[in-house]
């Protein structure tokens, strides 16, 4: 392996939407640093069976349903 050419991979603590967090190995931030997730298995529609909806304010969906809005009658 070549020296000094990878990320440096340390601990970072995880904090889920509910509040619980747990920690792992990441070369994400720096050591010791929190990562909050706005998504994650307890909240994403994939996972919870579809309850929750993500919006979509003004994005590609909008954009697709006004320039086709003529072809849906």
């Amino acid at each position: 392996m070549k020296k000094d050419i990878h990320p440096d991979y340390h601990v970072i603590t995880v904090e889920l939407t509910d509040g619980s967090s747990f920690q792992t190995r990441s070369t994400w931030g720096e050591e010791g640093k929190t990562l909050k997730l706005d998504v994650d298995p307890k909240t994403h529609p994939a996972w919870t069976g579809g309850g929750q909806h993500l919006t979509d304010a003004g994005g590609r969906l909008s954009k697709f349903n006004k320039k086709f809005s003529d072809f849906i009658k």
